[in-house]
C-alpha cells in the first residue's frame, strides 16, 4: 500500500475513536466520572506524546528556533480560534453535562460546536502524517495518544449534545465527518509536507503540538477536573507514564 494511503488509514484509525465514543455516549449511560477519568488519562497520554515524540522530533529536525516558534504559533492560533468559537457557543463542546447550548434553532451555535471539534482534531491528525515523513513508519505512540484523546472527546460531547436535545443524525453526522476529515488531514500531513525542508517540517510539527497542548488545557482538563477533582492529576500522570513507556519500548 502506498505510504500516503497508509497515512490516511492511520488518521482514520485515530479518528474512528470519535465515532466509537459518540456511539457509546449516545446509546449508553456512562457515569460522568468515568468520562472525566478517560479524559484525564487521554490528556496525560497526549502530553507525553507531544513532549517526547513530537517536540523532540521537531527539535532534531529544525533546532530550537523552528520548534519554539512553531510551538508558540500553534498555541496562539488555536487559542484565538477557540476564543472566537467560545463566543459563538462552543465553549463547552467537550462537556458531558448540561453546559452545551440547547438545540433551540440557533444554527450558529451548532456550527460552532462542529467547527470547534474540527479544530481540535485537525492538528492531531496532521501530526500522524508528519511522523511518517521519516522512514515511512507511523509513530505508534502518536496514534495511540490521539485515539485515546478522541475516545473521551466523542463520548463526552455526544453525551452532552444528547442532553442538549440534538438528534442522533446531527451528532453522528458531526463526528463521522470529523473522523473522515481526520483521515484526509493525516494524508495531507504526509503528502503536502514531504517535499518541504526540515525547518518547515519541524515548524509544522511543533505548531500542531502547540495547538494540541492548548486544546488539552482549554477543553480536556476542565472536564476532567470538574468531575474527578483531586484524582484528575493522578489519572493524568498515569496516562503520561503509560505513553512515556510506549515511546521507550516502541
Amino acid at each position: 500500500m502506498p505510504l500516503y494511503l497508509q497515512a490516511g488509514l492511520w488518521g482514520l484509525v485515530a479518528g474512528s475513536a470519535l465515532m466509537i465514543g459518540a456511539f457509546t455516549g449516545f446509546y449508553f449511560k456512562i457515569h460522568y466520572r468515568v468520562i472525566a477519568s478517560v479524559m484525564a488519562f487521554g490528556s496525560g497520554v497526549l502530553i507525553s506524546a507531544l513532549s517526547f515524540d513530537l517536540m523532540d522530533e521537531a527539535f532534531k529536525r529544525g533546532g530550537i528556533d523552528s520548534s519554539a516558534i512553531g510551538f508558540i504559533s500553534g498555541a496562539l492560533i488555536y487559542t484565538g480560534i477557540n476564543y472566537l468559537l467560545s463566543l459563538k457557543g462552543a465553549k463547552h463542546r467537550k462537556r458531558s453535562g448540561h453546559q452545551q447550548p440547547k438545540a433551540d434553532g440557533e444554527d450558529d451555535k451548532g456550527l460552532a460546536l462542529a467547527v470547534g471539534a474540527l479544530i481540535d482534531g485537525i492538528p492531531e491528525s496532521i501530526v500522524i502524517g508528519l511522523t511518517m515523513l521519516k522512514g515511512g513508519n507511523v509513530s505508534t505512540v502518536a496514534v495511540i495518544a490521539i485515539f485515546m484523546s478522541n475516545l473521551p472527546e466523542g463520548l463526552s460531547s455526544a453525551a452532552g449534545m444528547k442532553k442538549a436535545g440534538r438528534s442522533a443524525l446531527y451528532i453522528f453526522g458531526v463526528w463521522g465527518s470529523i473522523a473522515l476529515i481526520s483521515g484526509l488531514a493525516s494524508l495531507a500531513g504526509f503528502t503536502l509536507f514531504s517535499g518541504f525542508s526540515p525547518d518547515v517540517i519541524a515548524f509544522s510539527t511543533a505548531l500542531a503540538a502547540g495547538a494540541i497542548l492548548a486544546m488539552i488545557v482549554d477543553t480536556m482538563i476542565p472536564e476532567a477536573y470538574e468531575n474527578t477533582h483531586n484524582f484528575a492529576g493522578l489519572i493524568t500522570v498515569v496516562g503520561f507514564i503509560t505513553a512515556f513507556f510506549l515511546t521507550k519500548i516502541g
